[in-house]
C-alpha cells in the first residue's frame, strides 16, 4: 500500500486512526527560512514554530501502535525543545547524530554545522522492533584490521560486524547524485533505508509526516513497507506520484501539470 495525502499536516493526522502505525518518520521545516515549493520554512516567532511543531507532533504519537517507534530529526537550533517534549511522552532509545561534509559555502563568525540530530523514540521501552542484523557495519577492528582480542581464553579475532553506533556518516544528496530531486532538504536514501530496516518489517505501515521528495516512500516501496507520505505542496505531491508510481521511472521527471 502506497498513500499520499496531499493536505495539511494537521488536518490529514485527524484522518488516521490512532494506533495503526508500526514506524513514523518527521522531518519537518526547520525555521531556516528555505526555499520551499508552496508551503512556508518562517515563522514570526520562535514560540510560534514550536506550538506549530508540538501540535501534530502530540497527535503523530497518538497514531502509534503501543510498540510503535519514532525518529524526529530537526535542526541544532530547536534540538533541545524537542528532545524534552519527545521524553515527556516517549521512550527516548538513541539521540543520533547525522554527520557530513560541508558544502563549498563556509562561516566565517562561528562554527558552521556539520549535522542535523535525530531522536529515537518508542512507545514502549521493553516491546519495540528493532532488527540490528539487518544494519550491521563492518569493523575496524576485525574485518579491516584482523585484530585478536587476547583477553579471551583461548584468543579469538575480533568481530568483524556491529551494530553501528549513534554517529552516522552519510553523504548529503547533491545535484547530478543519481537520486537527486529538486528539493531544499532532500534526504539520502540510505540513511532512510537503515531507519526503516532496523525499526519496521514487512508489510508494516510506516508515516512519513513531511513527505516533500518522497525519498522515504521509495525506500519504503523497496523494502516492502506500506507508505503514507502526508504532504501539504502540491507541487511535491505530483513529484511523490512520479516517483513513486508503478512503471519505470527517472529521479530526474520534471513535475508535469
Amino acid at each position: 500500500m502506497i498513500k499520499i495525502i496531499n493536505s495539511d499536516v494537521i488536518e490529514a493526522l485527524s484522518t488516521i486512526e490512532d494506533n495503526t502505525i508500526d514506524l513514523i518518520f518527521i522531518d519537518p521545516p526547520y525555521n531556516l527560512d528555505k526555499k520551499y515549493k508552496g508551503t512556508s520554512d518562517f515563522w514570526n516567532t520562535e514560540k510560534d514554530y514550536l506550538d506549530w511543531c508540538y501540535q501534530w507532533l502530540e497527535l503523530s504519537i497518538n497514531k502509534l501502535k503501543k510498540d510503535g517507534s519514532l525518529y524526529f530529526m530537526c535542526s541544532t537550533q530547536f534540538y533541545a525543545y524537542f528532545d524534552i517534549f519527545i521524553r515527556e511522552r516517549l521512550h527516548i532509545k538513541s539521540r543520533i547524530i547525522w554527520e557530513y561534509d560541508s558544502s563549498g559555502v563556509q562561516a566565517k563568525k562561528h562554527f558552521g554545522s556539520l549535522y542535523e540530530p535525530i531522536i529515537f523514540a518508542v512507545k514502549n521501552k521493553n516491546k519495540y522492533t528493532f532488527n540490528y542484523q539487518d544494519i550491521l557495519v563492518e569493523t575496524k577492528t576485525g574485518a579491516k584490521r584482523k585484530l585478536i582480542d587476547y583477553r579471551k581464553n583461548p584468543p579469538a579475532p575480533y568481530n568483524d560486524k556491529k551494530v553501528p553506533g549513534n554517529v552516522w556518516h552519510f553523504p548529503r544528496v547533491r545535484f547530478r547524485m543519481e537520486e537527486y530531486v529538486e528539493h531544499p532538504s532532500q534526504k539520502p536514501e540510505i540513511l532512510l533505508e537503515r531507519i526503516v530496516k532496523v525499526s519496521s518489517n514487512e508489510s508494516s505501515v510506516v508515516l512519513d509526516l513531511f513527505a516533500g521528495s518522497f525519498s522515504l516512500g521509495r525506500v519504503c516501496k523497496r523494502l516492502n513497507r506500506n507508505y503514507i507520505g502526508i504532504e501539504k505542496s502540491v507541487e511535491y505531491s505530483k513529484l511523490g506520484n512520479l516517483r513513486l508510481k508503478n512503471n519505470p521511472y527517472s529521479n530526474r521527471d520534471s513535475i508535469r501539470d
